[in-house]
């Protein structure tokens, strides 16, 4: 059986048609982001209500999900190496000893190719690719500084760049961006647009494999939040300042501003979905929907004024961030239209592909295989999850979120059984609650946490709201 697995950067849960079947308000932006095709293929995959990463952001989530190995509680995750920035504990290469999808499928007899433009895996130290028999690398996202010029004008960043918004380091982030956007014109020249087709040509290319196994990265709809005007204009055809950066702030955008940042992020999303369906259409030609197993899902979120924050981040965790859309479509119709509530993670995606090509599954892989489970309805083998960043660490259940400083202190505890879980910290009035899913998330770690992890949470300020509760005593 054929393999495609395709990563959406920064892909909300809520943006998708298959998981919001209200009206306009879901997400809540006076509208639902179109996305007709990963609609189209939900009513023929199952679909996972519960899934989550193992760890955040960008390098650790992908860690885990090519190894099925648990990054948290990031022991081995300091990492300061030249050209790259430390974007977070874990934001490292692929340990050596730590086996990858593309290494084990490539031994079991499987061609390998991996599509990306998510420049962080390819950064200097980085290792991503290994395993993969090719690995293309389309440059110029965010700030790979895949050109040197020309240098954009005064003009063009302002048109981008709302002067009430500049920062020295926000103007450089425009002014790199733009620089490798330089001369784009046609959709086609676009990220996303290039990701898939260059998918597809590989799909072409690869015909004569026996089975294969192609990973599909693509960083879009990750910020900046460019797009051709003509999807952005499906959500907001004003004429107003153009917005396209995340500012990782509270209440920094106006009004106009941000309804400009959701119509730019949601006419991503629907561009993704287009040239998704793209990619669709090339294996329906190729014939390769009869005998590939095809999975679509992200790595996290990001909150786009959800409760006054635009960005991502571990602490305070939210649900935009954090739940993440999952489809899985057999070949052979097994669980068209179906829905789970299983609590999963990326780790078991990745033990489930390795199921899928009839390969062993690594005793030292912690995650498991859950498709025919799911599909037949079952609990699954988790009763809850845990997902680290940095310093903070989160644990859901069927009644809780748990969001905590690893160290126990800065306590928020939402009871998702009521209507707005995230209105009220309840941690003060559930003290036996939290010492048990503090304990969770020590047990899950699977060894101490390290020393350097309790230095970042005892420097770390305590999110606004939280509880002086300490869940360790």
């Amino acid at each position: 059986m054929n393999i495609v697995l395709v990563v959406f950067d920064s892909l909300r849960k809520d943006c998708l048609g298959c998981y919001n079947d209200g009206e306009p308000g879901v997400p809540p932006w006076g509208w639902k982001v179109r996305t007709p095709h990963l609609d189209a293929l939900a009513a023929e995959s199952l679909v996972m209500d519960r899934a989550y990463p193992e760890s955040l952001p960008t390098l650790p989530t992908r860690r885990a999900l090519y190894t099925g190995r648990r990054v948290y509680p990031f022991d081995r995750g300091e990492f300061s190496l030249k050209g790259d920035f430390p974007g977070a504990p874990g934001w490292g290469p692929i340990p050596e000893s730590h086996d990858t999808l593309a290494e084990i499928l490539s031994a079991a007899g499987y061609r390998t190719g991996l599509i990306a433009d998510v420049y962080h895996m390819f950064k200097p130290s980085k290792n991503y690719w290994r395993g993969f028999d090719q690995w293309t690398f389309l440059r110029g996202q965010e700030c790979d500084r895949s050109r040197s010029g020309p240098e954009p004008s005064e003009e063009m960043i302002r048109h981008w760049l709302p002067a009430e918004m500049e920062t020295p380091n926000r103007r450089n982030f425009i002014r790199i961006a733009l620089k490798n956007m330089y001369g784009r014109g046609r959709e086609e020249d676009y990220f996303n647009a290039r990701v898939l087709a260059a998918a597809c040509e590989w799909l072409q290319q690869n015909r004569d494999a026996e089975r294969f196994f192609l990973t599909v990265e693509s960083f879009d709809p990750h910020e900046p939040w460019f797009v051709p005007e003509h999807y952005r204009r499906m959500y907001d055809p004003s004429d107003g300042p153009e917005q396209v950066i995340s500012p990782y702030a509270e209440g920094l955008l106006s009004e106009p501003l941000l309804r400009r940042t959701r119509a730019n992020y949601s006419g991503l999303v629907t561009m993704c979905d287009r040239w998704l369906g793209a990619l669709i259409e090339s294996m329906r030609v190729l014939g390769m929907l009869e005998d590939t197993v095809l999975i679509v899902t992200s790595d996290h979120g990001h909150c786009i004024g959800d409760r006054g924050f635009t960005g991502k981040r571990g602490y305070p965790a939210s649900t935009q961030v954090y739940d993440v859309p999952l489809l899985i479509r057999h070949p052979g119709g097994v669980g068209a239209g179906a829905r789970s509530g299983m609590f999963v993670q990326h780790t078991d995606l990745s033990a489930q592909v390795l199921a899928f090509a009839g390969a062993a599954v690594p005793e030292a892989m912690d995650g498991r295989a859950f498709f025919d489970a799911a599909v037949a309805g079952d609990e699954g083998h988790r009763d809850h999850v845990t997902v680290g960043w940095a310093s903070t660490v989160t644990v859901i259940d069927e009644d809780w979120w748990y969001n905590a400083k690893v160290d126990g202190t800065g306590v928020l505890l939402h009871d998702l059984n009521q209507a707005d879980p995230f209105a009220r910290n309840v941690a003060n009035v559930n003290h036996e609650e939290v010492g048990l899913l503090h304990n969770m998330a020590l047990a899950d770690a699977g060894k101490d946490i390290p020393a350097f992890l309790l230095e970042m949470a005892a420097k770390q300020p305590h999110a606004p709201g939280c509880s002086e509760l300490a869940a360790a005593e």
